[in-house]
């Protein structure tokens, strides 16, 4: 068998391979071979009207409030190497992802759209990782190599009542053997507001079978004030019980960073490197917007997390109480976290908890 085109990077890139590019998008929505800009009606049709057919007459689509789209129905074997998409920030919380491999129902991959890409926030961030990335002006781009067996399913929901006009997207794909060991991609989001007090949030549990932890996201709602980010991450793996194998020494210090964040200028320092980030902070205006946000990733491309058989993830949430007699203690939290865990696994994969109805899901 020869290079079948997957896993690339600048020491391949000059391989030949007879694995197939696809790409799927309003012009071409099912992908097909010679099957782009054949369309004569759609949302840019108007504007062409004077160019006619092959004129970007559909560049993007409208959805119905309510309405579950499909936006790629492939089959395979194959792998999704890069998707970009882009709506108003307005709707990041308002549209639910979903990813199927190889005829699942349930899916592998369940998050509001904002979040899988990092902008938990429904405000514009731009972030440099090689994943992820989001570029001026909320262009949101995924490079995770996404390879299934049979079949490949994205949807899209609505949940607001709302019609949304305007969504723009791009599925790039290959069709190729795909080796037997590759593990399908998964994604999760789950949100604690407030968490209660004394509580951790669980970014992850549940998870039964085979596979590697690559990835968080979190969206951090501060509802003190003083530092919030003394909490340790812990990953229980394989019948880990009340403690777990790998355990970090703080929130920041897991995100790359370290003594709070903070940039000599006595601000938080953003960042953005590719495996590592908090690229958005979000300052009180003194008005309504009342509570400092935070927005943050670290990606496990060249440190996986590996479990056999289960894992589960969960993060504190500490700060300081105010020092007495010179003696510092820590104050549990009650903030609002929004989390975003990414994992690769053998499918068959345990069926997530239900996703929030949309009034928990928004941004408050």
């Amino acid at each position: 068998m020869g290079f079948d085109g997957l896993d690339l990077h600048l020491g391949n890139l000059a391989r030949l391979s007879r694995a197939q590019t696809r790409s799927i998008s309003a012009e071409n929505p099912d992908g097909s071979r010679g099957g782009g800009a054949r369309a004569v009606t759609g949302t840019g049709a108007n504007a062409a009207s004077d160019l006619g057919r092959g004129w970007k007459v559909s560049p993007s689509i409208n959805i119905a409030p309510r309405e579950v789209v499909t936006l790629a129905e492939i089959e395979g074997p194959g792998a999704i190497q890069h998707f970009w998409n882009t709506v108003n920030p307005i709707r990041w919380r308002q549209l639910v992802l979903r990813m199927y491999w190889d005829g699942e129902t349930e899916p592998s991959v369940e998050t509001p759209l904002g979040d899988f890409f990092c902008c938990g926030w429904r405000q514009r961030c731009n972030i440099a990782a090689l994943p992820i990335c989001v570029n001026p002006a909320g262009g949101f781009n995924s490079y995770w190599q996404m390879p299934f067996h049979r079949s490949a399913r994205i949807t899209l929901e609505n949940l607001s009542d709302d019609a949304i006009n305007g969504y723009y997207y791009q599925i790039d794909y290959t069709l190729t053997e795909v080796p037997q060991d590759a593990a399908t991609f998964h994604a999760q989001w789950r949100r604690s507001n407030p968490l209660p007090y004394g509580e951790v949030h669980t970014l992850l549990d549940g998870v039964k079978g085979w596979g590697h932890y690559v990835g968080t996201y979190l969206a951090w709602g501060v509802n003190n004030c003083g530092w919030w980010g003394e909490g340790e991450i812990k990953f229980y793996l394989d019948g880990d019980q009340e403690f777990p194998t790998l355990c970090g020494t703080g929130t920041e210090d897991y995100f790359g960073g370290a003594w709070n964040f903070e940039h000599p200028s006595g601000e938080y320092g953003v960042f953005s490197t590719p495996y590592l980030g908090l690229p958005q902070v979000i300052k009180p205006d003194g008005l309504y917007q009342s509570q400092q946000r935070f927005g943050m990733y670290r990606f496990h491309v060249p440190d996986p997390i590996r479990f056999e058989s289960d894992l589960r993830v969960t993060i504190q949430a500490l700060g300081w109480r105010n020092a007495m007699e010179g003696k510092r203690r820590y104050l549990p939290l009650q903030d609002d976290i929004s989390s975003v865990a990414y994992w690769y696994q053998a499918e068959p994969h345990a069926a997530f908890p239900p996703l929030p109805d949309r009034d928990f899901l928004e941004v408050m």
